[in-house]
């Protein structure tokens, strides 16, 4: 079986969002790839927002038409992930879902899979390392969508897999099978057309004979990438041709101040080109303003990124791209075939631990930190000048690289091609889960998630005495239904939820307390379906909490 439950809350695949972020980007158009290209006869969505059902049916439609059954399964059901086989996490939080897995003791109903995206971050560094003493399976996976991300995956584990060794002595360390697998696009979704590259260059105020350098992607010089050398090398290559350079920068920024100052300074680097800014935010403009430019210019350097979706992107656009030689960035332009990749250099391993201290304490921000990385992460700005001249000045050039990007992208990037690579993985992981069926044996005693104790054993020691099976209980003299009809007007009696019995349930309660003079806790909860017994019994000490029923001390219980 090849398929998974896609966990669906709206937020990760929300690209209308003023904030909009890159892994957002990436989940709609993996959505949309998923719902147009699998193989699957059904579909199952995991509706972990606890949205209502109509709504999320109503959002995936949006995203694309499903001309195929489908379910929705609750946000508690996770043995009803079991009938997918498999969850997709748009997340790498491996380590929480393979706890709640256990706890829910489905550890061998599903397989989970997550996907890097940011992996610099604290909180996704301590999902990493906290697979290593988490109960994962052997038919979970971790997707890492660059060739680059995974090697750091890889050292992030073996530091932790070290650690665990050398202090404790631990033999048996689990891990998730890594699996690469690039994001993907739907390429067609970025055809560039003469109408649109018209209009835009007729708003823009910039000349049919101009030649437009294009960028795309968040203003942000601490978390996204330093503008400043593209700026720089944008100069040299203008102040080298007869031809009028425009700068195409299409994004959005955190702050209208923060904006300012990024334009502002950038602009003041490059005085020979011409600056135009355009919100990038706007739906109908991340799909059209391709067709403005001429080359894409992306020179990351930052370790929030890890794979770069906006080179392939603007590949499926026909662009020529003039990219950093950095993370996924190597894995998908092919110097000198699909544009040029710019060297890039950083210090050397052990120049850092003095940034990661200050940022593990909490004296730098997130943004501080990656920010502060990439101040010292070199783009060779003369090298950047040089392919961008030589794309400025070659017209065939840039038809012969734009072409053969176009090429790669539906070849190599097109969900069409990438989603086949799911489901094979998937087909593996459920074939290795259900082998293992047969012989699995489950350990006794072992606490399903010994950092998250049931609340009643972990305090255990504080209660007088705990309810038991044996315990006998007693409708207070003076109470009926009516007395519990008067407490659930009470909002300080009725909080708790799930943890307390049904209004049904807790009127058979009443009912069976009224017939008879004394009666045991496990007699009471029997007459009910066995999953439900622990609840009343829970229940009966919510009845004694507000003096409806009287739990009988033991030497005060009389037969008869």
């Amino acid at each position: 079986m090849s398929n998974a439950a896609i966990y669906l809350n709206p937020e990760a695949y929300d690209t209308k969002r003023p904030a909009l972020m890159g892994r957002q980007s990436a989940g709609e158009s993996f959505l949309r790839g998923y719902l147009t290209h699998t193989r699957a006869q059904s579909l199952y969505f995991w509706n972990v927002a606890n949205r209502p059902d109509e709504e999320l049916s109503a959002f995936i439609q949006a995203i694309a038409p499903i001309q195929r059954p489908s379910s929705i399964i609750a946000r508690h059901d996770r043995q009803g992930l079991g009938r997918a086989g498999n969850v997709f996490l748009t997340n790498p939080n491996m380590a929480r879902e393979a706890w709640l897995r256990r706890t829910a003791g489905a550890a061998d109903a599903y397989g989970i899979t997550c996907i890097t995206h940011t992996t610099a971050s604290e909180a996704v560094m301590d999902s990493l390392g906290a697979m290593l003493t988490a109960p994962i399976e052997p038919w979970d996976r971790l997707i890492c969508t660059s060739n680059a991300v995974r090697a750091s995956v890889e050292v992030e584990l073996e530091a932790v897999r070290n650690d665990l060794e050398i202090r404790m002595g631990a033999t048996r360390v689990p891990e998730p099978r890594l699996v690469t697998i690039p994001l993907g696009v739907n390429t067609n979704d970025f055809g560039v057309t003469a109408a649109a590259r018209a209009e835009w260059r007729r708003s823009l105020d910039i000349p049919e004979e101009g030649v437009v350098v294009l960028y795309i992607g968040r203003f942000n010089h601490l978390a996204k990438m330093n503008p400043v050398p593209m700026a720089m090398a944008l100069e040299r290559a203008a102040q080298a041709t007869d031809r009028k350079v425009y700068w195409v920068q299409a994004g959005w920024g955190t702050s209208a101040n923060m904006e300012k100052a990024y334009h502002d300074q950038t602009a003041s680097q490059c005085p020979s080109v011409g600056y135009r800014i355009v919100d990038g935010r706007v739906p109908a403009t991340r799909f059209s303003i391709w067709s403005v430019a001429d080359i894409f210019i992306s020179l990351s350097d930052n370790i929030q990124e890890t794979f770069g979706l906006t080179p392939i992107e603007a590949m499926a656009a026909g662009l020529p791209c003039v990219v950093s030689d950095w993370n996924g960035y190597r894995d998908t332009v092919r110097h000198g075939v699909d544009g040029f990749r710019v060297s890039t250099y950083a210090p050397a391993a052990g120049a850092g631990r003095d940034l990661a201290y200050r940022h593990a304490n909490h004296w730098i921000s997130y943004d501080q930190y990656v920010g502060a990385a990439s101040q010292v992460t070199a783009v060779d700005v003369s090298e950047a000048a040089n392919a961008l001249l030589e794309l400025i000045d070659d017209a065939d050039l840039r038809q012969r690289m734009g072409a053969s990007g176009k090429q790669r992208a539906r070849d190599v990037f097109d969900w069409s091609r990438i989603i086949p690579q799911y489901e094979a993985m998937w087909a593996e992981a459920t074939e290795q889960r259900l082998k293992a069926q047969q012989t699995r044996v489950e350990p006794r005693n072992l606490a399903p998630d010994p950092r998250r104790l049931d609340p009643f054993h972990l305090f255990g020691g504080y209660p007088s005495e705990w309810l038991t099976g044996s315990t006998v209980v007693m409708l207070t003299p003076g109470h009926s239904w009516a007395s519990v009809e008067a407490l659930m007007k009470l909002t300080l009696a009725t909080h708790g939820g799930s943890i307390l019995p049904t209004i049904n349930e807790l009127k058979e309660m009443v009912s069976q307390l009224a017939e008879h003079r004394q009666i045991s806790a496990a007699t009471l909860a029997s007459t009910f379906p066995t999953h439900r017994r622990h609840i009343v019994e829970r229940g009966v000490l919510w009845l004694a909490k507000y003096d409806v029923v009287t739990i009988l001390p033991r030497a005060r219980q009389i037969t008869g």
